[in-house]
């Protein structure tokens, strides 16, 4: 049930993603919820500008979403992804060429972002903020800009307002060291801005909420009203797909996220290099599905310059959400090896699928996964090759019963969260 009052939507993110090809998973989030809070003629977005806040109102903001889903291919189904089809020839046996997407960061759009500069800009569309709907709600589901107090000093200026955020995790303060320098502060700045500027607080785990009032006491910040509301799977992901889809039944395994330090990826190619140099041309495939990010040079190294894994791992990125999904849905095992997580949507989407999942022993995944998941300390290597070598040595198990999180499900609580205000 929507909300009694108006909502403003904050866009500001979605606006800075238009020139990108591939969502994040936050991204995600917030194109969800763009889509639930932007159905009503009283609602809008929000963009915070070097002008100050602007409202962009809500017939003009679906245009916004339509350009954005668009631009990720979320409406492309498998079959035409060229990312995916570059894949399944490796599957199938096809020396390394060529990369078969760029592996490094998303592709710039240079006329997409001028599009974009257009949309902030343009006087006759955007309202000031004073023009906000009396009473309404301000839905904030990024951390963008929250480093920024000031970008929020609008909101004193209309004490009516309810200002509702969306925290996804607090990895850079409990984790500082994957983190680029002055992460952990900024990432304080923002945890700060919403403690002191939220009417309630949506998290998308226990963990990410127990975790976020322990640090407002430690700060002597006040700890707001905290909900937890699981993150849905999106439609490509919700079953039905047959298994083995991707591979024509040669074993392989995918690990999906952007490659940074934080999520483990070295712990893999090690483990797949000491496969490749026992098994020899039996090793099964690993797919690695993210660009490259930050703190990845060790990786990075070795998916360049290591020849033992130059034919048994796949190195891929922008693949469409039908893509992922098949590609998922006909893998031995999705492995998640990070060392810490908010949420962890891959493995839910894998479970989702039925495909097994091979996850670090982690707050976030216990969380997702209950007893649906093999779970594996981190560093324990000999641990990871025992457990690839025995998913491959056997006909591929399917995940059963598992209930994913819907979407329907955590909009509910959210709409709850809001008619509460």
């Amino acid at each position: 049930m929507a909300p009694a009052r108006p909502v403003l939507v904050d866009a500001t993110r979605l606006l800075t993603r238009l020139r990108h090809r591939h969502p994040t998973g936050i991204d995600r989030v917030d194109l969800a919820y763009a889509r639930r809070y932007l159905a009503r003629p009283e609602d809008g977005a929000v963009a915070l500008t070097r002008f100050g806040a602007r409202i962009l109102p809500a017939e003009r903001s679906r245009d916004l979403l339509a350009r954005l889903e668009a631009r990720w291919r979320e409406t492309v189904p498998a079959a035409a992804d060229p990312v995916l089809a570059g894949i399944r020839r490796r599957l199938a046996g096809e020396p390394r060429g060529a990369p078969t997407v760029p592996a490094g960061r998303g592709l710039r759009l240079p006329s997409v972002h001028v599009e974009a500069e257009r949309l902030l800009l343009g006087a006759p569309l955007w309202r000031a903020a004073a023009a906000a709907p009396q009473g309404c709600v301000y839905l904030h589901t990024s951390h963008l800009r929250l480093d920024r107090p000031g970008l929020f000093a609008w909101l004193d200026r209309r004490p009516d307002i309810r200002p509702v955020f969306f925290v996804h995790d607090l990895i850079p303060i409990d984790y500082p060291e994957y983190g680029v320098p002055g992460e952990a502060d900024r990432h304080r700045t923002r945890m700060a801005t919403v403690a002191r500027r939220a009417a309630a607080v949506i998290v998308n785990s226990d963990d990410v909420g127990s975790r976020l009032a322990a640090h407002l006491r430690r700060e002597g910040l006040p700890v707001p009203s905290i909900t937890t509301a699981p993150l849905g799977v999106e439609t490509a992901f919700q079953g039905g797909l047959a298994a083995p889809s991707a591979g024509a039944g040669a074993p392989y395994f995918v690990a999906c996220s952007t490659i940074e330090a934080r999520k483990n990826h070295l712990l893999l190619l090690q483990v797949w290099r000491e496969l490749a140099e026992r098994l020899g041309p039996a090793v099964p495939k690993l797919v690695v599905v993210g660009r490259r990010g930050w703190e990845s040079e060790a990786a990075a190294d070795l998916l360049d310059r290591c020849p033992a894994l130059r034919e048994p791992v796949i190195e891929a990125a922008s693949l469409s959400s039908a893509g992922l999904a098949e590609l998922v849905a006909g893998a031995r095992a999705l492995l998640m090896p990070s060392f810490a997580e908010g949420y962890g949507i891959p493995v839910v989407e894998a479970l989702s699928l039925g495909t097994p999942v091979i996850a670090s022993d982690i707050p976030a995944h216990r969380e997702v996964a209950g007893g649906h998941a093999t779970f594996l300390h981190p560093l324990d290597g000999t641990g990871w090759r025992d457990a690839v070598l025995a998913a491959a040595g056997r006909p591929r198990d399917t995940v059963e019963r598992y209930a994913p999180p819907t979407w329907e499900a955590h909009f509910a609580i959210a709409d709850d969260v809001l008619a509460r205000l």
